[in-house]
């Protein structure tokens, strides 16, 4: 009898592990996702890298895919002459040369404008409203963001922490027509509800989808990350020039450099197969994440 209810017990549990959000699948697999529209909310211009391959698939496969970030990249340098102004405006052009290696038009990039570092003290309410409102304008039906955490509270650095909690709170305001209803009564938007969400940069054992970008999209991902060199090369420390490629770089330095991006896209893999792996959620938003006590 004992182990007859062990055996229920440990069945009931591994009937609960496989019905968790935390382990759900997405039911058609990301590689046949078609005709949806896809919303990549970030902090900084290259958040979004990790997932260019997805991104490059989706956008193929007859999505919409748009990219939202917070704010402009203008601080993150070491270089002692660089200023915010002209940081911001290379971060922009190395984000939009970025999205068109794989396939995303300029005018599907969205940036909110903040300083970098800073979104910790932003108005919250008003980052939200913005959201908000370009998540009943553009009606995304996946969205991707930064992993708050599932069954912990997980710790990221300051722009990236604030951008978790950002985006699902804005996702959960967006379904409802009495928060910020001005943007229903006087815009002409309609309440959104975003059903799916696929969360980047979690933890290991919480990722649960992994999307094989082998191929053409892991190279078009080497290509756009790529072109962030002033985050990534030795401009990082003294970016002379403007716009500057991989190929405006020393050699020896042009070389670690793309050897770095290289080994950033072709060595995640899984069984030997170069993937990006991401948490996947389908539900209300208010399932996304809790902390235990």
């Amino acid at each position: 009898m004992m182990r007859e209810i062990k055996n229920i017990l440990v069945l009931t549990l591994l009937v609960g592990l496989v019905s968790s959000p935390a382990f759900a699948q997405p039911e058609t697999p990301v590689s046949e996702w078609t005709g949806k529209t896809i919303l990549l909310v970030g902090a900084h211009p290259d958040d979004d890298s990790n997932s260019y391959g997805t991104l490059s698939m989706l956008q193929e496969n007859g999505n919409e895919v748009y990219v939202l970030l917070m704010t402009t990249g203008n601080v993150g340098t070491k270089d002692p002459d660089m200023t915010r102004d002209r940081l911001a405006k290379i971060r922009r052009g190395e984000e939009l040369r970025a999205l068109n290696e794989i396939g995303i038009p300029e005018e599907n990039y969205i940036n909110l404008g903040y300083n970098d570092g800073m979104l910790e003290f932003t108005d919250r309410k008003e980052v939200v409203r913005r959201l908000v409102k370009w998540y009943r304008k553009l009606k995304p039906d996946v969205l991707f963001a930064f992993d708050p955490g599932y069954g912990y509270q997980k710790w990221l650095k300051a722009d990236h922490r604030r951008a978790s909690y950002l985006a699902v709170d804005a996702a959960r305001a967006a379904e409802w027509r009495l928060i910020f209803p001005g943007q229903i009564t006087q815009d002409g938007l309609e309440k959104h509800w975003i059903q799916e969400y696929m969360f980047y940069s979690g933890v290991e054992e919480d990722k649960n989808t992994w999307v094989d970008i082998s191929g053409k999209h892991a190279d078009r991902k080497f290509n756009a990350v790529s072109k962030h060199v002033s985050q990534f090369s030795s401009a990082w420390e003294d970016y002379n020039g403007s716009n500057l490629e991989a190929e405006d770089l020393p050699t020896e330095d042009r070389n670690e450099f793309l050897d770095k991006m290289r080994s950033r896209v072709y060595d995640n893999k899984k069984d030997g197969t170069t993937v990006e792996g991401f948490r996947y959620y389908k539900g209300i938003p208010d399932g996304i994440g809790h902390r235990r006590h």
